[in-house]
């Protein structure tokens, strides 16, 4: 079973006939070569892992689950991420009266 999350997506897939490629994606299913297969696909995208890979046992088989992220959108989230704080600290120094009161 394959799940994803929408979010912006870097570039357009040939794997998917020119649809959106997602930024996010998170494949879950059983442990085994079909699943394996599925995750390497995604590596040969362009997809990179996100995380560690997730496991839990439902009695029977082996359940797994994997992130994978476009490195765009890692850089992307990555840049907002240092523009918010840089916005931050350039509001904070800017303040009249910012360190009044600090020792």
């Amino acid at each position: 079973m394959l799940s994803t999350s929408a979010a912006p997506a870097a570039a357009p897939s040939a794997a998917t006939g020119g649809e959106e490629r997602l930024a996010y994606r998170l494949f879950t299913g059983a442990d085994d070569r079909a699943f394996c297969e599925r995750v390497s696909a995604a590596l040969a995208e362009g997809y990179v892992l996100h995380g560690s890979p997730a496991a839990s046992f439902n009695g029977s088989t082996v359940i797994v689950a994997q992130a994978l992220v476009l490195p765009a959108a890692i850089a992307s989230a990555d840049a907002a991420v240092a523009n918010a704080v840089d916005e931050l600290d350039a509001d904070e120094f800017d303040a009249v009266g910012a360190f009044e009161g600090h020792a």
